[in-house]
């Protein structure tokens, strides 16, 4: 299959190197070129301009959020000059009300849409262990099977319209970071009351809360490790926000999400956003005078 990458990230790199290894024919654009090089080398094609990653079967995109999507022309101008049948997977995590413009302005040029955001960090994306969550019309991901299958380890299928997946991985990045702001406070009230915090994770992490947050980014917060990223700070307090912007829209309040916005903007504030988003769990100590 040719396809072409826009976004080479942490994530799309390692996303592009496993569609080489399947044999895949990859045509990759990037801002910055050193990450366009590493790929090169182990055989991608690179792009000279953003189009020419739509002349092939299918066009992947990675980017950061809504407005490096509108900065390319995704949503209108460089969509003209895609190749004929072209599908087109977003796999950013971006906005509802953004997930329905896209779709609608691809309708109308009679490309296909789908919306395929991923939950894992960049080693589950260099391993092939994504969870990808795709959204649109089913004959369209149905061909794309096999692309989804030499990058993730499940391909989960939540509704006909990729607004639909977007939701949902919004609604699962919450989560997330409401467990992290739940670890970042239990953890700040142990230490403050002498208790080694490091294992009451282990007991709690290897018992009732035996998921791969709790025992990851647990893992994170107890040893203070907020660097090297694996998803920053700041892009967390973008998703919060996604989710705030949801609950508007479908008439309902978050609580949680408000109470972590703050504490995302206060680390922001701080010069953190670049750190991991598990920094979140040091900015409850932080506030906790530890």
């Amino acid at each position: 299959m040719k396809i072409g990458i826009i976004g080479l990230g942490h994530m799309g790199s390692g996303i592009a190197e496993n569609l080489l290894r399947a044999g895949h024919d990859v045509t990759a654009w990037n801002r910055s070129p050193e990450p366009l090089r590493k790929l090169i080398e182990k055989g991608a094609t690179a792009a000279n301009n953003p189009e020419d990653a739509l002349q092939g079967d299918v066009l992947l995109s990675m980017l950061a959020n809504d407005a490096a999507i509108q900065a390319l022309g995704l949503d209108g101008p460089l969509l003209d000059k895609a190749a004929k049948g072209l599908v087109h997977a977003n796999m950013a995590t971006i906005s509802v009300g953004f997930a329905r413009t896209l779709a609608a302005a691809h309708e109308s040029r009679g490309i296909d849409y789908i919306a395929a955001p991923v939950f894992g960090r960049p080693d589950a994306a260099a391993e092939a262990r994504l969870l990808i969550v795709v959204g649109g019309r089913p004959e369209k991901i149905k061909c794309l099977d096999s692309l989804f299958g030499a990058i993730g380890r499940r391909t989960l299928i939540v509704g006909d319209l990729p607004e639909q997946a977007n939701l949902f991985k919004i609604a699962g990045n919450f989560m997330i970071a409401s467990a992290i702001e739940t670890m970042g406070e239990a953890f700040a009230l142990l230490r403050k009351g002498g208790v080694d915090a490091a294992i009451f994770h282990e007991v709690m992490s290897g018992s009732l809360f035996t998921g791969a947050v709790f025992q990851n980014y647990g893992k994170l917060i107890v040893e203070e490790r907020y660097e090297p990223a694996g998803f920053a700070l700041k892009l967390g307090l973008k998703d919060i926000n996604l989710a705030r912007e949801a609950a508007i829209d479908l008439n309902m309040t978050m609580p949680i999400a408000d109470l972590i916005r703050e504490h995302f903007d206060e680390a922001i504030s701080v010069g953190w956003g670049e750190k991991d988003w598990s920094a979140l769990g040091g900015i409850v100590a932080k506030k906790a005078g530890l």
